[in-house]
């Protein structure tokens, strides 16, 4: 990666990953000083540089030193995410059944947050209007659904292009935070006396039981933490570091100190610090650039989703949707159109359900925090198997951060009853899915293999001995199992009554790492009689293109394009049980196999059967 690129894609960066955690200083702060539980926080001068200390170490602590050092470093060959974290970990028995179920519900909450973020950070900016203008609040919610629209209808142009846009937007935006901050700053200097530890830890001991109310609102500066870790697929770990402590983290410190200033000089302020640091002649122009940011702030979560989406799907935890590549040379800049509509759907519901952004801060954050702890859990587990960190070494390390995260999301989870429960239930609905899909695979699988009595040494035996009369071509059997015979042969030789001069039962495996080199992709095995197996190994980041990558492999049997027959079986489910009607159901709407694999239709021949589940 030359200096340029690099340069290009932190730029990118800046609108792609941090829009989300760059546009929290408009609600962030006011949030602090909110209502808690019928509690209100005065903006004293003990209570504002309190608040300012707790802001400014979550951010080193959380974002700078977790994230930005330690766990992007736990990519699996280039991806992150908590699904890539997860299959680093290869524990067995029971240890590993609890922690692929932590993985999956924390992967399924971040489904939450991707539909809470658009909404909360349009609503924050058109509501900044109020402050300039109050006659224009019936707007608001008109004004954000149709923003809301516009958004996830460009998601179609792909991150790169849609971050091309964004980042310089984001960079004039993150200039405007700092300059903001700075105007506000030099007016009140003092302030930066927050940078103590000392002040966030007076004011716990001060305020004690409203101080951990505070705590959740506080949380809302570092929730784009995991959006970050998800996207990093797209654009990788350096230029996402360089982006931070280039331009993101000084901006975002300065802004929020210039707030602090404010309610210092005027208390009063705590009703919207943001618009409120910005003089009067400049309050149309802001609320344009917060509004337009605060559309950029959604691209991280949303992109975010479609890489989990992606790794879901590859590790059989999701069943197979429609998938786009919008960049020839980035492979993880990508566009699932399914994901993309229900996320919009869902942001508008949040939107015209709750009217205000006070109102979703109470659903903010409790997604959020689950997914962190679940992925410090993760981490250690990576620090100590896979890293080879001594125990006490993990122990020291992952102790402090799973304290914070545990603290954070104590502070987060009373707001069950203000809104925490949309993503909460949001997440168990999608950890159902997960767990239904990737048990009732299993299940299938073992169903099938009960159906097909006749095993490869047999069928072997009466090709030799002329029993099944042999066709010219080459016919290729997709099948599940990398062993036996496949359903679709058997019902084809029950139906057809012959066998191709050239068989390939192909199996597709998908690995728990990435991506894989070429040498690692194809495993030939010769059964005899014209025979073959083929196991073509995939990372569950890459797209598996058949007929391109049969084209390009060397094998015993040659797959000319347009001389190829590909035999699939298509299962019809009967289901007995609750969750196997689940199963089916998903089954009946997933992406065919044909499509999924990038067959040619006029090549592909489905052989029906009907199985109980």
């Amino acid at each position: 990666m030359n200096r340029r690129y690099l340069l290009t894609l932190s730029l990118t960066a800046l609108g792609v990953v941090y829009g989300d955690i760059g546009t929290s200083p408009l609600y962030a702060l006011k949030e602090c000083f909110m209502v808690h539980h019928g509690h209100r926080l005065a903006p004293t001068h003990d209570n504002v540089l309190g608040v300012l200390s707790l802001i400014t170490w979550s951010l080193i602590l959380v974002i700078s030193v977790k994230y930005l050092i330690f766990v992007l470093r736990a990519d699996n060959r280039g991806e992150g995410g908590i699904l890539a974290l997860m299959s680093l970990v290869r524990p067995r028995g029971t240890r590993r059944a609890v922690l692929l179920g932590l993985g999956l519900f924390g992967s399924a909450l971040l489904y939450g947050d991707g539909m809470i973020t658009p909404a909360i950070t349009m609503l924050s900016a058109f509501e900044g209007v109020n402050v300039v203008t109050p006659a224009l609040q019936p707007w608001v919610v008109p004004l954000t659904v149709a923003a809301l629209i516009a958004l996830f209808s460009v998601q179609r142009f792909g991150t790169a292009r849609v971050g091309t846009l964004f980042g310089p937007l984001m960079l004039v935006w993150f200039t405007t935070l700092a300059a903001l901050g700075i105007w506000n700053l030099v007016q009140m200097p003092h302030v930066v006396a927050a940078l103590n530890p000392w002040w966030a830890v007076k004011f716990m001991m001060a305020n004690q039981l409203i101080g951990y109310f505070v705590l959740g609102a506080v949380f809302l500066v570092v929730t784009g933490g995991e959006a970050l870790y998800a996207d990093m697929g797209h654009f990788g770990a350096k230029p996402i570091r360089l982006a931070w402590f280039g331009a993101v983290f000084p901006a975002l410190l300065l802004n929020y100190f210039g707030q602090g200033a404010l309610l210092l000089r005027n208390p009063a302020a705590a009703a919207d610090p943001f618009f409120l640091m910005a003089p009067r002649w400049a309050m149309w122009p802001l609320v344009i650039l917060a509004t337009l940011a605060a559309a950029v702030a959604s691209q991280a979560v949303i992109s975010g989703a479609f890489s989990l989406t992606r790794q879901a799907v590859q590790l059989t935890y999701l069943p197979r949707v429609r998938i786009q590549h919008t960049s020839a040379r980035e492979i993880g800049q990508i566009y699932i159109p399914s994901v993309n509509w229900t996320l919009m759907l869902c942001a508008i519901g949040l939107v015209i359900g709750f009217g205000a952004a006070t109102n979703l801060a109470g659903a903010y954050g409790v997604a959020v925090t689950a997914t962190m702890g679940v992925t410090t859990l993760l981490l250690a587990v990576v620090e100590r198997e896979r890293w080879g960190w001594k125990r006490m070494t993990v122990v020291a390390f992952a102790t402090p951060f799973l304290l914070i995260d545990l603290s954070f999301f104590g502070a987060n989870i009373i707001k069950i009853a203000d809104g925490g429960w949309f993503p909460i239930l949001t997440g168990v609905v999608v950890f159902t899915m997960m767990s239904t899909w990737f048990r009732g695979r299993r299940v299938l699988a073992a169903r099938l293999a009960e159906e097909t009595r006749l095993d490869t040494d047999t069928f072997i035996a009466q090709l030799a001995e002329h029993r099944i009369p042999r066709v010219r071509g080459t016919a290729v059997f997709l099948t599940r199992q990398p062993e036996g015979i496949p359903t679709a042969m058997l019902h084809n030789i029950k139906h057809n009554k012959v066998v191709h001069e050239q068989v390939v039962l192909l199996s597709v495996h998908v690995e728990e790492t990435s991506h894989l080199s070429e040498a690692e992709r194809v495993q030939w095995i010769d059964l005899g009689e014209g025979v073959h197996r083929l196991i073509l190994h995939f990372g569950f980041m890459e797209d598996p293109d058949l007929p391109e990558v049969l084209a390009r492999i060397a094998g015993p049997v040659p797959l000319q394009e347009m001389a190829t027959s590909y035999f699939l079986g298509r299962e019809t489910l009967v289901p007995t049980r609750l969750r196997d009607h689940l199963f089916a159901w998903m089954s009946r709407n997933a992406t065919s196999a044909s499509a999924f694999f990038s067959l040619p239709p006029n090549q592909v021949i489905e052989l029906g059967a009907q199985v109980r589940l």
